[in-house]
């Protein structure tokens, strides 16, 4: 098949084992940036050069700062497995425009998913009424900006036939209920998207992207006489079809049947504060929600943030250092561009215990006076970009988890969580913890299930007092919500001890 991109909408999931019109070469982005790339995103929207400077003359009308256009389609699948069988399955195409018009730290903002002049040129003159001056606009000569390369496929996701990634789904319930005669259920799900990108600006800038994303996941359920348990385990990469094999199978059923495994032997420690050992990888959540956030420019240039006086101030030990990183290769929070057109980039978000940098976009950066950290990001073409973060770990530090273990008489190991509730201002947090372990006398002893850690998340970071070797990125299946906005990142962690948390456990 040989399909244009309104063919391809009008066929919709029907037509996701067919090719486009557009060779795999000029998405990638592997090869030299030239016209022709440029001119197959124009071409694959159905749009020239011409069309752009009318529409984005029309956004800057009024008297606008500064004006985008931000084209998406989205190509998103999924494939859902109960009972033993994959019996579930959703495709989805979605397809338009943004248009964003500033007036200072104004935003005036209005999409479309027709692309025809018309529709744009009236939602260009809707954002333009943020501003009221007659504008006096000429479109600059256009500067193609020849996007990152992070996430390199071998076969792209909209090419693949439902047929090729069900067996996958059914091999993980097998495999599940292989591995351990408790298991009474499970469920499964591989879901993929493909998302095409095109940015303009009225500082002329043209840029593009190719966005694959592919998350896998597993839920057992067992039980043991009358108690039953349940626990999950996923992945997900900006990976091509390649990414499936056996052995990733193997590894998340083993993980989830583990998981659960553990939990019939688990009991709840006592409650009250304690020091908790956060383990590496997924205990990064607990970085990102308590944490993170405080550090997003939006909420420090309105002041909401305890951190919006703190720039340049210890924050941490000084063998701390946070990152909100964009360019880890196939990282389920990286980008090759931001949604603003942007370079991403490793930002140090706290050096050597000192706060170093907010999380920014367009916005913030211009009321800081200093360059765009690559974090303007958007659910789609129907929402404006904000600060965001990506990929937030912590860098290893000088200890070891012996020298961690050994430090703590009393108190919790927590490796597994789950949902949590953050007030972003001041960092307050409650998180439920799946599992983890009882430290006594610098040993893990029993395993522990079902708790809650509650803190406050400045306060928290400024009491880590050791921190491990053993730095871990959590690939597993994390979105963030901000705003009504949700976006994929990755989060990380070495294993840390922090001094002292509230664990909600018993009384006894």
């Amino acid at each position: 098949m040989n399909l244009g991109r309104r063919d391809f909408l009008l066929t919709g999931g029907m037509a996701m084992a067919g090719s486009l019109l557009v060779p795999a070469s000029a998405w990638a982005g592997s090869g030299p940036s030239t016209s022709g790339q440029m001119n197959a995103y124009l071409d694959y929207f159905e749009v020239s050069m011409e069309t752009l400077r009318k529409v984005i003359s029309a956004a800057m009308s009024k008297g606008g700062d500064y004006a985008d256009l931000y084209f998406e389609h989205t190509i998103s699948s999924s494939l859902g497995l109960q009972d033993g069988k994959v019996n579930r399955a959703y495709s989805n195409v979605d397809f338009g425009v943004g248009i964003r018009v500033l007036k200072g730290d104004q935003t005036g903002f209005a999409y479309s998913e027709d692309v025809s002049t018309e529709s744009m040129m009236s939602a260009a003159l809707m954002a333009a009424s943020i501003a009221s001056s007659a504008g006096n606009f000429t479109p600059p000569a256009t500067v193609e900006k020849k996007p990152a390369d992070y996430y390199r496929i071998s076969r792209k996701w909209e090419e693949v036939p439902v047929q090729e990634k069900i067996p996958f789904v059914q091999k993980i319930n097998d495999r599940v209920f292989a591995l351990d005669n408790r298991v009474v259920k499970v469920s499964a799900g591989l879901s993929d998207e493909a998302r095409f990108v095109l940015f303009y600006n009225s500082e002329g800038k043209i840029t593009w992207d190719y966005r694959p994303l592919v998350s896998f996941n597993a839920l057992s359920v067992m039980q043991q006489g009358q108690q039953i348990e349940n626990s999950y385990a996923a992945r997900s990469f900006r990976k091509g079809y390649e990414w499936l094999s056996d052995d990733l199978v193997e590894e998340i059923a083993r993980e989830t049947v583990d998981r659960t495994a553990i939990l019939f032997d688990a009991v709840k420690p006592r409650a009250g504060e304690m020091p908790v050992v956060m383990g590496a990888g997924g205990s990064g959540i607990l970085l990102h929600e308590a944490i993170g956030h405080t550090f997003e420019a939006d909420f420090n240039r309105k002041g909401t943030s305890i951190f919006s006086d703190k720039m340049g101030k210890k924050v941490a030990e000084p063998f701390i250092n946070i990152i909100d990183d964009g360019t880890l290769d196939h990282n389920r929070g990286s980008i090759n561009i931001d949604d603003e057109g942007n370079d991403v980039q490793k930002t140090y978000l706290v050096k050597d215990g000192v706060l170093n940098s907010y999380i920014h976009d367009r916005i913030s950066a211009q009321h800081y006076k200093v360059s765009p950290t690559g974090n303007g990001r958007r659910q789609s073409f129907r929402h404006v970009p904000i600060p965001r973060m990506r990929a937030t770990y912590m860098d290893p530090g000088p200890h070891t988890r012996e020298e961690i273990f050994a430090a703590v008489d009393y108190g919790v190991y927590v490796d597994n969580f789950t949902n949590g509730q953050v007030q972003i201002g001041a960092g307050d947090f409650t998180f439920f913890v799946k599992s983890g372990y009882l430290i006594e006398k610098g040993k893990l002893t029993r395993p522990i299930k079902d708790i809650n850690i509650i803190g406050n998340g400045p306060r928290a970071l400024a009491d880590i007092s050791m921190a491990a070797d053993d730095y871990l990125i959590d690939n597993g299946t994390w979105s963030c919500g901000k705003d009504g906005q949700s976006v994929p990142v990755t989060c990380g962690l070495p294993t840390v001890l922090v001094k002292k948390l509230t664990v909600g456990g018993t009384n006894a």
